[in-house]
């Protein structure tokens, strides 16, 4: 089993490695819907928040996180801190670590923040999202839902279709999605506008997959035929005007997930996931953000025990048994 003192990445994370954590992940589920809803079994860790990023979800579901597991939560704002006199991510690391943090959650802007984190801290950390580059909790909880939902007989996503559509190259949503779906086994389409993959095909073609496939395609039609499963990837105003692709309506003509579309050419159970935030009516329309295709609300909830998972492995390792469910 590959190390669990961080989690920075889920890329190189083996498939039977992600099974192991979905399990995990599954009894903190259990624990969430006990009468307790939480045990104490990281009362004696300090976690620290480091945001550099705004955020709801993540932030959210890790601190119920912490609370849900009896962690001391170190709620750092970075706003208001020395950040903003010039000090380095790397002596901001250390502070914490001198005031008793021994995990740190990192959300950075820079791609590679989290590793350089991880050199300057003697505890545990855990990427929440750095730059482009990966979001390895939302692509553990993305698969938990997945697999809840559409798995193969032996549990695995193998032989099922998975559309990705939108803006890919500045998703980090997506890089580390592609590699927890081919893992598990899954067919990925991927399809966007040709000024938002510009240089991913380079960086499809640079993957060694050992399960699972990946193709890139022209058109949201043709990555959403016969899909499983789709998932539409947020598209910001000022990209839309920077790479000249005209109106939100435009965009959403061509490659927003629609109602129709999905009729048209998914296959008829098609799941709907949105990582979010939700430019509804651009990328998703909210019929189908809302209606019985989306398992975006689901997304949500899975974080809370997709990251108790996170938080308690780092803690204890992949092969421990998880906590007892309190009765």
């Amino acid at each position: 089993m590959a190390a669990t003192q961080h989690l920075l990445d889920v890329d190189g994370l083996s498939w039977p490695e992600l099974q192991r954590r979905l399990a995990v992940a599954e009894q903190m589920r259990a624990i969430r819907r006990s009468p307790a809803g939480r045990v104490s079994d990281l009362r004696d860790q300090s976690v620290a928040m480091l945001f550099y990023e705004a955020s709801t979800r993540t932030r959210l579901s890790f601190v119920e996180a912490a609370h849900a597991l009896g962690a001391h939560l170190i709620d750092f704002d970075v706003s208001s801190s020395s950040v903003g006199k010039g000090e380095s991510l790397a002596d901001t690391v250390r502070t914490l670590g001198a005031l008793g943090a021994t995990t740190i959650v990192v959300r950075h802007d820079r791609a590679g923040a989290p590793w350089l984190a991880a050199q300057a801290f003697s505890g545990h950390v855990l990427n929440a999202g750095d730059g482009w580059h990966a979001h390895p909790t939302q692509a553990l909880l993305d698969l938990a839902v997945l697999v809840r939902h559409i798995a193969a007989s032996d549990g695995s996503l193998t032989g099922r279709r998975i559309a990705i559509v939108g803006d890919l190259l500045h998703s980090r949503v997506v890089r580390s999605n592609l590699h927890t779906l081919t893992a598990a086994g899954a067919d990925v389409r991927l399809a966007g506008p040709a000024p938002l993959i510009a240089g991913f095909h380079d960086y499809v073609a640079s993957r060694t997959l050992t399960r699972g496939s990946i193709r890139v395609v022209a058109t949201a039609d043709e990555a959403l035929e016969g899909a499983d499963a789709a998932m539409a990837l947020r598209i910001q105003r000022e990209r839309l005007d920077g790479a000249s692709l005209g109106s939100t309506e435009t965009y959403r003509m061509e490659w927003g997930m629609t109602e129709e579309r999905l009729a048209r050419v998914a296959a008829p159970s098609c799941r709907v996931l949105h990582p979010g935030p939700m430019n509804e009516g651009v990328e998703i329309d909210p019929d189908v953000a809302q209606g019985p295709r989306s398992l975006v609300l689901e997304q949500v909830a899975e974080g809370v025990p997709t990251r108790m998972a996170a938080l308690w492995i780092a803690a204890h390792g992949l092969d421990a048994p998880p906590p007892v469910v309190p009765v």
